[in-house]
């Protein structure tokens, strides 16, 4: 490695990539690629950096595989940036197991960070978790124990374990203050902020009031009934009834549990949920079949008991009923909640991370953009798509995959 290349390596692992680049900014040997990669990378212009390290892997002889592993990697953490997860995950787990064979055991753990924190996105958190158990942290380099702990304080976020998620934090603000990089200590300050920052809206007879993550976690470990607006489910103590995938019945549920102690007349819920104004004999038919249904599924929590206008929702063992709505609301409420953290995200990303079809996500960004609140950037196939992250509230609630509480 001859002294441009070096000096240009340590003012990346500083964070400094304008020095970096000042070293290597004109060369086109596949060393200088790879670093200029790397520093446009940091720089934020994440298209030309993968173009970069492309050409350096190309560049590099088939004999030298260490560096075309180190390329590799760096590609993927590019791409899980620009949030493109088109690539395999063999591809990247080849390169570890190159890496970690060669003695490189800092770039090994990088790539098994970055396959974690891509599962993290993705919403696949039993992946992620059991990914990072594997991971051994000790004797890390203050850069990568900062990274480490960030990634296991999302997955306790998107846990609801937040004093897990708390201490994550904490080793992360301390490891990325050793490393003394400036983005770095940015995106810990940043995660750290929406501990305390409103997750959500509760909902009960005492009227509206917005709570930490802190409060979430404990009303989801109190007596209460909560129907759970932002994870589309029903929990009471340990037991709990997803209704995701059930949106007529979650959409019941939520009108009883809002109406509680009192009862819903049948117009209006179906209206709410059949989305008519006109109902008919066929329409009240229909309401019988989805209470029947919506009965049966939450018979180990509440009743569901006929009035004379309606029904009303009766908890078991007289608990207090609470509806946990999210501090954005509609359908689309997932959606925005991934395209606040500012990345910009293109439909097969979105619909990948919430296990939807591409379709269903284009029309969902259609509305939000006709709403004026995600915009587009690029055109066909380059197209990604933004929103303006949200500085008051936190989106943790909304995103996808979110375990049941345990």
């Amino acid at each position: 490695m001859d002294s441009l290349i070096a000096a240009s390596a340590r003012a990346l692992a500083a964070g400094d990539a304008l020095a970096a680049l000042k070293h290597v900014a004109l060369r086109e040997d596949p060393p200088a690629l790879a670093l200029r990669g790397i520093a446009m990378a940091q720089l934020g212009e994440h298209a030309r950096a993968r173009e970069l390290l492309q050409r350096a892997a190309r560049r590099f002889g088939s004999h030298e595989t260490l560096a075309r592993a180190r390329c590799a990697v760096a590609e993927a953490e590019v791409a899980m940036a620009m949030r493109d997860f088109r690539g395999s995950v063999n591809t990247l787990a080849a390169a570890a197991q190159t890496l970690a064979s060669h003695g490189d055991r800092r770039n090994a753990l990088q790539a098994r960070l970055i396959a974690a924190r891509r599962l993290v996105l993705l919403g696949r958190l039993d992946e992620a978790a059991n990914l990072l158990e594997r991971i051994d942290t000790q004797g890390l380099l203050p850069l990568l124990a900062a990274v480490a702990e960030l990634t296991a304080a999302e997955l306790a976020l998107r846990s609801l374990r937040v004093g897990a998620a708390r201490a994550a934090l904490i080793r992360a603000h301390e490891a990325a203050e050793r490393a003394g990089v400036p983005a770095l200590q940015v995106e810990v300050a940043q995660a750290r902020a929406t501990l305390d920052r409103p997750a959500a809206r509760c909902l009960g007879t005492g009227g509206e009031q917005t709570l930490l993550l802190d409060e979430v976690a404990a009303l989801m470990a109190s007596d209460a009934l909560v129907v759970d607006a932002c994870r589309r489910g029903l929990a009471a103590g340990a037991e709990w009834q997803p209704l995701a995938r059930r949106p007529v019945l979650f959409t019941l549920a939520r009108a009883l549990a809002e109406a509680w102690p009192g009862d819903v007349d049948r117009e209006s819920l179906i209206a709410q949920a059949f989305r008519t104004r006109r109902p008919d004999e066929t329409h009240r038919a229909r309401l019988r079949v989805e209470i029947g249904r919506l009965r049966a599924l939450i018979a180990t929590l509440a009743g569901i008991e006929a009035t004379a206008r309606g029904f009303a929702l009766r908890p078991l063992d007289e608990r207090p009923v609470v509806v946990l709505a999210p501090p954005i609301d509609g359908e689309q409420a997932s959606v925005v909640a991934l395209l606040s953290d500012g990345a910009a995200w293109s439909t097969s990303a979105l619909a990948l991370a919430l296990g939807s079809s591409q379709r269903t996500v284009q029309r969902a960004l259609a509305e939000l953009e006709a709403a004026g609140r995600v915009r587009a950037i690029g055109q066909a196939r380059a197209r990604r798509w933004q929103a303006p992250p949200f500085t008051e509230f936190t989106t943790i609630l909304l995103l996808p995959a979110v375990p049941p509480i345990a």
